[in-house]
């Protein structure tokens, strides 16, 4: 018996029904009523599970082509109508409320377009993550939403322009001591970085005007302020640049900004300032290049080195030598900490956190004053453990720890999910024992940490007070003060995965012969020389922990 197989085949294929006649073209103008509904803020009148579906029908229909392109030109037509509001603003006014008029206007363009686009990628997110996703030429929509802001709204010259200018304007106002709206710096310069065009349109202009504004301040500052306030000055515009990188400032603005404000402050006016106080400079040069080594805030080694040989031109080695021991003593424990490495893998019961440290000369570097605090079990006996190995390759040599600057890295579990937080040493300890118990007084703080009481206080103010509350203070308030109790704050939430909670730092008074020191400066100078401690980093699976140590025998 024979099998007509051309009939088997018919009746075995999978049947799709053929779409109702004008399907494509009715559910396409459905489709566009909602995406107009949303760039409108009006109302959608379909269901949003019924446009999504609508997507989906049509993508296995093979329309995916047809509907990228018609959606992406929806887009563009509104996007490109955008740029008018902006041309027809008043270029020609110069009112600094007119420019923050202007860059308000641009933010909010700029919001809508972000949260518009969101809403309409919820729609057509079956387009996305299939054709879209299966040809890797095509941006995806959100990218699309993000290239045609960039082509149509900011790279049209007179807007950029008037953009960048505008947020120079508000930078410049602050570092003349006025208050400006920082979320809307943030918001702005978040935008020009998602657009890619930070590096091209705001940065290069920003450190054109940073080096201008340092240059002549530099200029006029060294005629009018004896050394000790200069560098007071320095240190204060160093700190003012540094918390515009934390607060609105992209991340690799940080290198390029600390160098020019370094170099038209400092290197600009190196042989005068030594002239008038080579004493002083040491002191403030010392203290200031011990913390960018130990913490890590060094813009470049090259470039410190760099300062280092003009320092050594104009002084002399006698006025470098500590200087150039500092760098020795980093090197050198990079070499002591493979052999502790290689000693710790060799224990017999390893330790779940990796040491690293760094034996610091007393005598090359400034002092600290010690502290005794109360440390966990496990991070003391890793220290014994690092003693017994050190001591056995230097004997008699006396070994002190110093936490002062000590800092870690926390793993933590929030009700939003896993974090890491930067923190000082004392702030690790407050926060660990939290892993105890539910609640705490400042007393019971105090007597379990160890810490001291003004010190504990800016420690608990940092962490229950700040941007970052990890804690929370109950009565709440901006001070700490007896009584107060504290939580751990499981509703902490941030949009950072890292988050660096700084210290709050004490204020210094200290009066001597020759040197008045502003309050509002953390930086102390002497008169006499300065000694030095050591400092010794914990890199753990649960924790970062960073310590000093003085090594007074080490030569």
């Amino acid at each position: 018996m024979s099998v007509d197989n051309n009939n088997h085949n018919d009746k075995c294929q999978s049947y799709r029904p053929k779409l109702a006649e004008n399907y494509t073209e009715d559910t396409w103008l459905k489709l566009r009523d909602a995406v107009g509904a949303i760039q409108n803020s009006t109302s959608i009148k379909y269901n949003l599970e019924e446009l999504y579906q609508a997507v989906e029908n049509l993508c296995s229909y093979k329309v995916s082509p047809t509907l990228y392109k018609q959606l992406r030109q929806v887009c563009e037509d509104h996007v490109q109508a955008q740029i008018h509001q902006f041309r027809e603003y008043p270029f020609i006014c110069i009112k600094s409320l007119d420019n923050l008029s202007f860059l308000k206007r641009m933010n909010r363009c700029w919001q809508d377009h972000c949260r518009q686009t969101i809403m309409i990628r919820s729609i057509f997110l079956f387009l996305d993550r299939t054709y879209v996703l299966q040809n890797s030429l095509l941006p995806s929509i959100w990218d699309t939403g993000l290239e045609l802001f960039r082509i149509h709204i900011v790279s049209d010259s007179a807007v950029q322009k008037r953009t960048v200018d505008g947020i120079l304007e508000q930078i410049e106002l602050e570092r003349n001591g006025e208050t400006v709206d920082r979320s809307l710096l943030r918001s702005l310069l978040g935008m020009l970085s998602d657009l890619q065009v930070y590096k091209d349109s705001f940065e290069e202009q920003f450190l054109i005007e940073t080096n201008r504004l340092y240059a002549a301040e530099g200029q006029r500052l060294m005629q009018e302020r004896d050394v000790p306030e200069y560098l007071h000055h320095v240190a204060r515009r160093l700190e003012e640049e540094n918390d515009r990188i934390m607060s609105y400032l992209d991340q690799s603005t940080q290198k390029p900004l600390i160098c020019c404000v370094e170099k038209q402050l400092l290197g600009e006016h190196m042989t005068a300032i030594l002239q008038k106080g080579k004493d002083v400079f040491e002191a403030f040069y010392k203290k200031d290049l011990a913390k960018r080594l130990l913490v890590g805030k060094s813009a470049s080694v090259d470039a410190e080195k760099s300062m280092l040989s003009k320092l050594k031109h104009e002084c002399g080695a006698a006025f470098t030598s500590k200087l150039e021991g500092m760098f020795k003593d980093m090197e050198l424990s990079k070499d002591i900490m493979i052999q502790f490495k290689q000693y710790m893998q060799n224990q017999s019961e390893p330790s779940n956190i990796e040491l690293t440290v760094n034996i610091l000369t007393m005598g090359y570097w400034p002092s600290y004053t010690p502290m005794e605090v109360h440390l966990p079990p496990e991070m003391v006996k890793l220290q014994e453990v690092f003693k017994l190995f050190y001591l056995g390759k230097h004997s008699g040599r006396k070994l002190q720890w110093q936490p002062t600057l000590g800092h870690a890295v926390l793993k933590a579990e929030f009700k939003e999910g896993k974090k890491e937080v930067q923190v000082s040493l004392f702030q690790t300890l407050v926060l660990l024992m939290f892993n105890e118990g539910e609640e705490f007084s400042i007393e019971e703080i105090r007597t379990a940490t160890g810490i001291e009481e003004g010190e504990l206080r800016r420690t608990l103010q940092s962490l229950a007070c700040g941007k970052a509350r990890v804690l929370n203070k109950n009565p709440r308030g901006k001070d700490v003060e007896d009584g107060d109790r504290f939580n751990f704050n499981n509703d902490f939430k941030h949009k950072l995965f890292r988050i660096k909670i700084n210290q709050i730092q004490m204020k210094e008074t200290v009066k001597t012969e020759s040197l008045r020191i502003l309050p509002s400066c953390n930086i102390l100078f002497r008169g006499q020389p300065v000694m030095h401690s050591d400092v010794y980093i914990f890199f753990t699976t649960g924790y970062i922990f960073f310590f000093y140590l003085c090594d007074k025998n080490h030569l």
